[in-house]
């Protein structure tokens, strides 16, 4: 019976990307996000409210998983509708009776992620927060007791580089604000936690940091290549590949205690330089 990996934000980037390096390997596939359709418009800004429509979609992604074999199932989520989250999880099992790997990799996109602290607003916190760190929290709590049952299985959670150093500058001036990277430190929280409260279960937890990847959200912020360039962009598939080799690879285990995973680096020590 082939593994199910159940990927959140895979109508594009790097939940794309690795949606299709799964079903490359031989995954069935769980799909979520907001976008089912090419054209639908979704909020995606981060200093104002943006509404727009970018490239990518579920059924993209899994036209192009399928290609590799896969089973896909495509499942409309809104991070911030937990319900939506938890039927997602609920029609996951329901459809496949189990999930391998999980991979949170879905997150908040609308005003609050780049405020400054005395201009952000509760209500968009508690939007961060929602998508952020409750509604990975739902899945876990809904997939993981069956990876444990069969003493198998892997969690990984996408975090960021912001919650580990302090802004060069604030948000608006080039750096990042408060409650983006908050929200990430609370998620790189719940692996160590999760290692501890299920240690010697053959569930693998890891949290993952991308390095700096020009999203088509980054892009309909104001972000362009050349900008990007300053930056060494990661290109989604070094995430996508990182992100298989831990859930899979028995030399990943030398790592799982690690609190962080920085994909570039990994990746470049793995597999040498990306062209």
């Amino acid at each position: 019976m082939k593994k199910v990996a159940f990927i959140t934000g895979a109508s594009r980037g790097m939940g794309a990307a690795t949606a299709i390096e799964f079903a490359r390997r031989g995954y069935n596939l769980v799909l979520t996000a907001r976008t089912m359709q090419e054209g639908e418009q979704h909020e995606y800004g981060s200093w104002k409210p943006t509404t727009t429509s970018l490239p990518g979609s579920l059924e993209a992604t899994g036209e192009a998983a399928r290609a590799h074999g896969a089973e896909v199932l495509l499942l409309r989520s809104d991070i911030l509708d937990l319900a939506s989250v938890q039927a997602a999880a609920d029609r996951a099992l329901e459809h496949f009776a189990k999930v391998d790997v999980l991979f949170n990799n879905a997150c908040y996109q609308g005003p609050g992620n780049m405020q400054r602290v005395l201009e952000v607003e509760i209500e968009q916190a508690r939007r961060v927060y929602q998508g952020n760190i409750l509604a990975p929290l739902v899945l876990v709590k809904a997939l993981l007791p069956g990876m444990l049952e069969r003493a198998s299985g892997a969690v990984i959670n996408m975090v960021s580089g912001s919650a580990l150093s302090d802004p060069p500058a604030p948000a608006d001036e080039g750096g990042w604000g408060f409650v983006y990277p908050s929200s990430k430190a609370a998620l790189i929280r719940m692996m160590p936690a999760l290692r501890v409260e299920h240690r010697d279960s053959g569930v693998r937890f890891f949290s993952v940091e991308p390095g700096f990847v020009l999203t088509e959200v980054m892009k309909a912020n104001g972000f362009d290549d050349k900008i990007a360039q300053r930056f060494k962009p990661t290109a989604p598939e070094t995430v996508a590949d990182i992100v298989y080799w831990l859930a899979e690879d028995a030399a990943a285990l030398e790592h799982h205690q690690r609190t962080v995973i920085f994909a570039p680096q990994l990746h470049k020590k793995l597999f040498g330089e990306v062209d």
